[in-house]
């Protein structure tokens, strides 16, 4: 590059500098003239080693290296006396000094990430070669190479006057906050460093994500806030500890169910600290690059003054890396039985956002599916008391376009269905009312407990309920009596006239041998079911809730510890639960007396097995064939003391022995059913039976 070409461009330090902060204009006219003041000492050496000709003399700058010519002392010495460049020296200090006394956005970086003073010379030479690419052609000039026109440790030092470099070291927030970036260039040439282009833009008033988070990032906008949310305890909440003296950060552990609105909640509270909210996805991010986002995300935070919400389960895994110092606020997004390990030096303070209401739910409805116009108002009112929904189940449906109410139900129970898992198993619902053969007072009792479903949201919302009844919310049954008497059935017609999913919990998956285990499990069923639309149904109850027993030793003790705390969580759970046993008398009696429905589900009488058998075998083989066995009917359920599942199997047994003989159902198909059935037990039919049937 020839000398008058330079000249020209370091001439044009007096040009403006596009950009919103005037530091930026004094760091790129201090980096000229320190460049200019370089150059003037470069040039004179230049000179004596080349005896006044424009050619080196090879042999002259060899001596001249090896004699140590050029050192920061002998330069800073000759810069101090030498008349011509006094000029430059006088500008270089009102420079220097009005960047030191300025106040921009450069000053909020050196201050917050703690920049020493070589590190900041450091970061402006490289960030005045971002502002301004074409002084590259200077710094290959001062580094007196063709092919270093970039940003090296030792043009640097000697841009500074520093006798070392040192400045970029592994501990260096210039390193580890990526404020620069190093790249290896060819074997034998310096390593490049590059201002990082987010700081750089950033610097230049321009308040974009970095684009490290993209894909993983984005801003969510404030929403208009439910009136259940807990706004305004939370906002004073932060605001207090926002005052404290010893200024720990605070993270927000905002908890709740998949689609219970936690990023929603987030921006709002947000939107009230008038503050933006950004949410980093840890789905998205790779376990090695955790690190490196985490910084990034609280780095964004500081620069743009944002609130980060770390959101999905990976980040609950992670350690959060002390590379820089947290925001003041963040906000992790977590699941209502998910463990979120402490950090040391952070405050956490937690809130558990709280079912919709009936009238949210009904307002989410009417905004969020425009369908919603068209339903019945009797069926939009059902919809919005009978599902506990929340928003991101509200939304599924409006997203999958759910036109009708029928269509409405289903999408919300799709979207509940899989949070149990293998915990338990969901069961059909295809029976109704007329299906189920008990008594008068059985069958009332099982529509109040239906009534008492339906409605009891709109009791509980109620403040005189909420005080009068802090505990047992939830709406518990027991039912006992044999095996085959109706009682999985019972539960089955009332999760059907609920519209809800019934789930028969797996007991394999609970109960466990080991001390504290089985309530462990008990617990994540709970946790994972309270917000679903569905009936829980406990079968072997007695094997979860059983007695507490006298404490002999210490495994005594422990065991009724766990018993007592499956009663509590039992109790505590605010949905519906139906618990089915055949051993009553096992269950604790305490526990039974909290209970307010308990139904025992005895053997039908003899009315009671006609009917069952005269309704199974005229749907299953039609009212002609029923007329035709209606004396043996009669004859069976006066002599077999049978459950209904008991007569059931046998007539299923029937009809396909009859199908295998190619012949109509007939009483010796159903003998031969009902032998199989009583064999089980050990018993067969009796002789004067056999007469009667004529079999």
């Amino acid at each position: 590059m020839k000398q008058e070409d330079l000249d020209i461009l370091l001439e044009e330090q007096e040009a403006p500098l596009v950009a919103p902060d005037v530091a930026l204009d004094l760091i790129r006219r201090r980096i000229r003239l320190r460049a200019r003041r370089r150059i003037m000492w470069l040039r004179t050496l230049w000179q004596e080693m080349s005896g006044g000709s424009e050619t080196p003399n090879y042999h002259a700058v060899v001596d001249a290296i090896l004699d140590e010519k050029d050192t920061p002392e002998r330069e800073a010495a000759w810069m101090a006396t030498n008349e011509r460049i006094q000029a430059l020296n006088d500008s270089l200090v009102e420079v220097e000094k009005a960047l030191e006394e300025g106040d921009s956005r450069f000053h909020f970086l050196v201050r917050q990430f703690g920049l020493s003073t070589v590190e900041s010379d450091f970061f402006q030479a490289a960030l005045a070669l971002g502002l301004e690419p074409q002084l590259d052609r200077v710094y290959a000039y001062l580094q007196d190479h063709a092919g270093r026109g970039y940003v090296t440790e030792t043009l640097v030092t000697r841009l500074f006057g520093y006798r070392q470099g040192g400045a970029i070291g592994a501990s260096s927030a210039l390193r580890r906050l990526d404020l620069l970036h190093e790249r290896e260039m060819n074997p034998g040439e310096p390593a490049m460093y590059v201002c990082d282009p987010f700081i750089r833009d950033w610097l230049l008033g321009r308040d974009s994500l970095d684009p490290a988070l993209a894909g993983m990032a984005y801003w969510r906008l404030p929403p208009e806030p439910l009136a259940g949310w807990p706004l305004d305890e939370t906002v004073n909440y932060l605001h207090r500890q926002i005052e404290r003296e010893d200024g720990l950060p605070l993270r927000l552990i905002v908890t709740g169910f998949p689609g219970s609105g936690r990023r929603s909640f987030a921006a709002a509270l947000a939107g009230r600290l008038q503050l933006p909210l950004l949410v980093l996805d840890s789905g998205h991010i790779a376990e090695a690059e955790w690190e490196r986002v985490y910084m990034r995300g609280q780095r964004q935070a500081f620069l743009t003054g944002c609130i980060p919400a770390w959101s999905g389960s990976r980040w609950t895994q992670w350690r959060w890396p002390p590379l820089i110092a947290p925001f003041r606020i963040q906000m992790a997004l977590a699941e209502i039985d998910e463990s979120v390990p402490p950090m040391e030096g952070i405050v956490d303070f937690r809130v558990e956002l709280p079912p919709l209401s009936i009238e949210e739910r009904r307002r989410l409805w009417r905004d969020l599916v425009p369908e919603t116009a068209g339903w019945r108002p009797e069926a939009l009112e059902a919809m919005s008391r009978r599902f506990q929904v929340n928003i991101g189940q509200i939304a599924a449906v409006a997203d999958r376009g759910g036109a009708t109410a029928e269509e409405a139900a289903e999408i919300v129970r799709e979207s509940s269905r899989q949070r149990l898992g293998k915990l338990a198993q969901q069961l059909p619902c295809t029976f109704r009312w007329d299906d189920l053969i008990v008594s008068d007072w059985i069958r009332q009792t099982l529509e109040d407990f239906v009534f008492e479903a339906r409605e009891r949201e709109i009791v509980w919302e109620q403040p005189a309920a909420q005080r009068l009844f802090s505990q047992g919310k939830g709406l518990l049954a027991l039912f006992s009596g044999p095996s085959g008497t109706g009682k999985t059935m019972a539960a089955q017609v009332i999760a059907a006239t609920l519209d809800l999913d019934l789930f028969r919990i797996d007991l394999s998956t609970v109960v466990s041998k080991y001390v504290g285990e089985t309530s462990k499990n008990l617990e994540r069923i709970l946790s994972r079911a309270r917000h679903m639309n569905a009936v829980l149904l406990f079968d072997e109850a007695d094997a979860l809730f059983g007695k507490r027993t006298d404490v002999k030793d210490a495994h005594d003790r422990y065991a009724n510890t766990d018993t007592n705390y499956l009663l509590q969580a039992i109790e505590s759970y605010p949905g519906v639960a139906i618990l089915a046993t055949n051993k009553k008398a096992n269950i604790d009696s305490g526990f039974i007396r909290r209970l307010r429905y308990v139904l025992n589900f005895p053997k039908p009488d003899t009315g009671q097995r006609l009917l069952i058998w005269r309704r199974l075998i005229g749907e299953l083989a039609g009212t002609a064939i029923l007329e035709g066995l209606s004396d043996g009917l009669i004859s069976m359920a006066g002599s077999l003391d049978l459950t209904g599942a008991q007569i059931k199997y046998a007539i299923l047994s029937a009809l396909f022995i009859a199908r295998k003989g190619g012949e109509e159902l007939g009483i010796p198909h159903v003998v031969r059913g009902l032998e199989r059935e009583l064999a089980k037990e050990g018993r067969s039919i009796s002789r004067e039976l056999r007469e009667k049937l004529k079999y």
